[in-house]
């Protein structure tokens, strides 16, 4: 999976697989990846599109109910 750079305090990358719909995000703390599962794709264009990486990402990703897992 392609990851992207962004400009966050929170997250320094994401990718996105649309074949299996996973969301991957290092985050900048430890940079520790995750995986989410199960999230469309307007979401994470929303997650990219964002002012607030961070933010959205609470909000929409993170108590949007999608099982996840570190790798």
């Amino acid at each position: 999976m392609e990851m992207q750079p962004v400009s966050s305090s929170d997250v320094s990358e994401i990718g996105y697989d649309v074949e299996t719909a996973t969301l991957r995000i290092r985050f900048v703390k430890g940079a520790t990846l995750y995986d989410y599962f199960g999230v469309p794709e307007e979401i994470y264009l929303g997650l990219i599109s964002s002012p607030s990486i961070g933010q959205y990402l609470n909000i929409y990703i993170k108590k949007g109910g999608y099982s996840y897992s570190r790798i």
